[in-house]
């Protein structure tokens, strides 16, 4: 009998930590719901801005727009004659959004070989990663959400291209990270994060 409440107890646990949260434009209200018996995101969140210097609200705010911390999101499928479920627009898969290619380069170069795109701690360290890489490659500051969500969305050639100049809607998703990390920090404030 104890053992099927201890596996009842685990399941309830772990079902927590993979459901997408609720009131995801409160980050406050999200990371009390991810709070943990070991943890939880604002550990992770914070880990990773003390890890690569950018802020925890900019790391948030990123993933927020990305896949509204939805840990199985994925660009939806192209449709065949109109109707027939095709191929998806990229291989952008996760908390992050995180493409096959880039996801690797991040396993390689950090040493994270076991890290997954449905881990919040992995996506978070990865965001934290990417941007400061945005840093280092295009002089981006850590705390310029917009600059560094220009470099997300773009990638770091196309960043340095200037593809994003003509390109409403990179910038209209850039203000958008940009007013969400904005909102994320009043908050974090108020709520002592």
């Amino acid at each position: 009998m104890r053992i099927v409440a201890v596996i009842m107890l685990l399941a309830l646990a772990l079902a927590g930590c993979a459901s997408t949260p609720r009131s995801i434009n409160n980050v406050c209200s999200v990371f009390d719901q991810k709070q943990g018996f070991f943890g939880g995101w604002y550990t992770e969140a914070r880990r990773a801005e003390r890890k690569y210097g950018v802020p925890a609200e900019v790391l948030m705010a990123t993933i927020r727009i990305e896949s509204g911390f939805d840990a199985d999101a994925r660009p939806p499928r192209r449709k065949l004659l109109g109707f027939i479920p095709w191929k998806r627009a990229s291989s952008a898969y996760g908390y992050s959004q995180a493409l096959d290619g880039t996801w690797e380069r991040y396993r390689r170069e950090t040493g994270n070989v076991m890290a997954r795109r449905t881990s919040f701690a992995d996506a978070v360290d990865f965001v934290g990663w990417y941007h400061q890489t945005s840093n280092r490659t295009n002089g981006v500051a850590l705390n310029d959400a917009y600059g560094l969500y220009l470099n997300y969305y773009a990638g770091h050639a196309g960043y340095r291209r200037g593809v994003w100049r003509n390109n409403p809607q990179m910038q209209k998703s850039a203000r958008k990270a940009a007013g969400m990390a904005n909102q994320y920090g009043q908050q974090m404030r108020q709520c002592g994060r």
